[in-house]
């Protein structure tokens, strides 16, 4: 709840704050040009970023592993990408810090930290499921594979209608 409110009532407090400061000090134009070229420079940063991000995630699925460090750095993105899109210095500041990896690395883990208390992952097994790693051969069993089998001469030429033996 706390957050809720910082983000809606402090952030737009902030940026007043900062937008009266900053434009009594260099002026309307030059604030204006200034939140303008924040928001192209960090789309430009962000479509590296992001480039960036997507190389990880197909390194680790071609690797076979969840690519967790990937889809961390493209949710922190895709955030940063909307503060810098969302005019005022302090939203600038907070997007622009998260294109640099060592921050988007911090913040992460603590976010990871944050959750995971909060995170409870529960899962079942029907009894003899074959997928179970913890289930003895005892407890599941012999593998038995019922079927039928014919020995099948390879210079003989089919003798079924469909080209089958």
């Amino acid at each position: 709840m706390a957050i809720l409110l910082f983000a809606f009532i402090g952030v737009p407090l902030i940026e007043i704050a900062l937008f009266i400061e900053i434009g009594g000090r260099i002026g309307l134009a030059a604030t204006i040009a200034i939140v303008i070229a924040t928001a192209i420079l960090g789309s430009v940063m962000l479509r590296l970023q992001g480039l960036s991000a997507l190389t990880s995630i197909n390194r680790s699925l071609e690797r076979g592993e969840f690519p967790a460090e990937g889809l961390r750095d493209g949710a922190l993105l895709l955030f940063s990408a909307a503060l810098l899109l969302t005019p005022g210095f302090f939203t600038d500041a907070i997007g622009f810090a998260l294109l640099f990896p060592p921050v988007r690395r911090l913040i992460g883990a603590y976010l990871f930290r944050l959750v995971a208390g909060r995170v409870e992952v529960r899962g079942y097994r029907a009894p003899g499921d074959p997928f179970d790693r913890n289930a003895s051969q005892r407890e599941r069993g012999p593998v038995v594979i019922e079927g039928e089998a014919r020995e099948i001469d390879g210079d003989k030429p089919p003798d079924g209608p469909d080209g089958r033996h």
